[in-house]
């Protein structure tokens, strides 16, 4: 992929690391580098993950997702069932059962949980 070539060149670039001295630092030969920096293969995910740790980026920025290397493109919304015994236990827990508010409380929580679902 054409972005995915052109962000690791730039990566590589921002910090003034040429590509010998990058190849050990992601274990791999500089001709490598330099076939996967003019798109002529494909890096592995393994590789990927290397440059993303070693520059502190995203995947989602290297693979040209999001302009920001920091940031995030989708929001993880983990999908509620409203009668997951999991979710009902974990409400149970939250509150003190010698609380006067405990039944109201509980029924708010599960009510904003739907409400999130949907």
């Amino acid at each position: 992929m054409k972005i995915v070539a052109e962000r690791l060149r730039t990566l590589r670039n921002r910090l003034g690391i040429s590509q010998v001295k990058m190849a050990p630092i992601v274990g791999l030969k500089q001709s490598t580098i330099n076939r996967y920096e003019n798109d002529q293969a494909n890096p592995t995910l393994e590789t990927l993950l290397h440059y993303a740790d070693y520059f502190d980026v995203s995947l989602d920025y290297i693979f040209g997702r999001t302009d920001d290397p920091q940031g995030k493109l989708y929001e993880y919304r983990p999908k509620i069932e409203e009668s997951a015994p999991e979710m009902e236990k974990f409400i149970e827990m939250c509150f003190d059962p010698k609380s006067p508010m405990n039944e109201r409380l509980k029924e708010t929580l599960a009510k904003m949980l739907k409400e999130a679902k949907e």
